[in-house]
């Protein structure tokens, strides 16, 4: 099929398809949200000892949500108050009552935990199929889900989202690469979910296989759970022939499904506000920003009864904008960046997205790299491994590296070293990549010996 046969722009569903929420009017949407906000306020006040302790110490009360706008007078919850109440501590019911948990790696201290109602499940799975629907995905569609099962929430998040929808799950998981290309070659899936980085390891294979990856039945790529640019968009889709749109959600909320990218307009993620209330603060001060600007997503569950959450601070990075293929759901611009990944590099700040968007630009280099975080003397410095496509001549890296150096000394305003390296020499992303190594040298702890 051609590129203008299969990639034309996505088809919206039919009104009928909808979920009443998706056609609520604002004004009716709005009272909906209070109603639930409040409950949402008097369920984690009166069943979760830390919320009633961050409320009191705030000098707030569920009562004094009157308006939407009164939400920004109570506390905000981070991902530190989570570990603090390892395992079930931040839990509203009896654990009894929780059907399923999920938690994070805990690569950087104990993780953290999140539980499922019967109910929560229900919801999640509900605002799942909405999204995959949004995506352009179909009941009957077969559906290769790569996203990792087990303690993570995409991979269950979106099966059963997809079997909500009427779509036939192929649970892959991730990993076993060559499987992957065996079996969205022999089931022939429309749809495929999995991790931006990880797609690209597929399509690596099926080339190595002599298998051209435009010639597959997939049309639509769901692609989440770490950043990713316009760049990777149009990499995605040149080389797949596909619609690549963007998923977004995390677990401490609920997992995939918070907000989605709707094909017809790939114009950013409607967050789905009959069950999460979207902000955006200034990263520093913690103050609600106006629609527009740019700062720190924080969000609020409406309706998850085993663990709500107050305020999340997210940490990922962003604006609030009107809606548009969902006119009552605002959207968040697609998320390149978090205040975490930032990388301060002589009193200049750098994301991993702003090297990516360079790379991928700039012709001979794959979508592969790496970013090496070391000490020169009492100076940090950054150094970029990229691999060269395959069919880039010997004489082309120098040039290419140089290339990408200089567009990172104009664009952001800083020096690395580029380096560029033979095709598949960079360790590959089986699920979330991480693209940056710290291998600064940290000073000596403890009395000199």
């Amino acid at each position: 099929m051609t590129t203008t046969g299969r990639r034309r722009l996505g088809e919206p569903p039919h009104p009928a398809q909808l979920d009443p929420a998706e056609r609520m009017p604002l004004e009716e949407l709005r009272a909906l949200q209070l109603d639930r906000l409040r409950w949402s306020l008097r369920h984690a006040y009166e069943n979760v000892p830390h919320y009633r302790q961050a409320f009191d110490a705030a000098g707030v009360h569920p009562d004094d949500c009157r308006e939407l706008a009164d939400l920004a007078h109570f506390p905000t919850t981070s991902k530190a108050d989570l570990r603090d109440n390892y395992p079930f501590g931040m839990f509203a019911v009896p654990r009894e009552q929780v059907r399923r948990v999920h938690a994070s790696s805990g690569t950087t201290g104990r993780p953290t935990v999140v539980g499922y109602t019967e109910g929560d499940l229900a919801t999640w799975a509900t605002v799942m199929a909405r999204s995959i629907r949004a995506a352009g995905g179909r009941p009957g569609d077969v559906l290769h889900n790569a996203y990792g099962y087990g303690l993570f929430t995409g991979g269950l998040g979106a099966h059963y989202g997809a079997e909500a929808l009427g779509c036939t799950v192929v649970p892959v998981s991730g990993g076993m690469t060559p499987r992957q290309v065996q079996l969205i070659t022999d089931f022939r899936p429309r749809v495929v979910m999995v991790t931006p980085s990880y797609m690209l390891t597929v399509v690596d294979e099926f080339e190595r296989q002599g298998i051209d990856p435009r010639s597959t039945s997939l049309e639509i790529g769901i692609f989440g759970a770490e950043p990713w640019t316009e760049q990777m968009r149009r990499e995605m889709e040149e080389r797949l022939d596909i619609q690549a749109v963007d998923i977004y959600g995390l677990s401490e909320v609920m997992g995939p499904g918070v907000a989605q990218e709707c094909v017809e307009t790939k114009d950013g993620l409607h967050v789905w506000e009959d069950h999460f209330y979207p902000e955006v603060v200034d990263p520093l001060t913690g103050e609600v920003l106006p629609e527009g600007e740019q700062g720190e997503l924080v969000l609020t569950s409406l309706t998850k009864e085993a663990m709500p959450v107050v305020r999340y601070r997210t940490r990922d990075l962003t604006r609030l904008l009107p809606g548009t293929a969902r006119p009552g759901m605002r959207r968040i611009e697609k998320i390149t960046g978090r205040s975490d990944d930032m990388i301060i590099l002589r009193g200049v700040n750098l994301f991993p997205t702003q090297v990516e968007e360079i790379v991928l630009r700039t012709p001979g280099l794959s979508p592969h790299f790496a970013l090496e975080l070391t000490t020169r003397g009492r100076l940090d410095h950054l150094t970029c491994r990229i691999e060269a496509r395959p069919d880039t001549p010997p004489d082309r890296r120098d040039p290419a590296a140089a290339e990408v150096a200089q567009a990172v000394k104009d664009t952001v305003g800083t020096s690395i070293d580029v380096v560029v390296v033979d095709p598949e020499s960079l360790p590959r992303s089986v699920g979330k990549l991480k693209r940056l190594h710290d291998l600064r040298e940290r000073p000596a702890t403890g009395d000199p010996a």
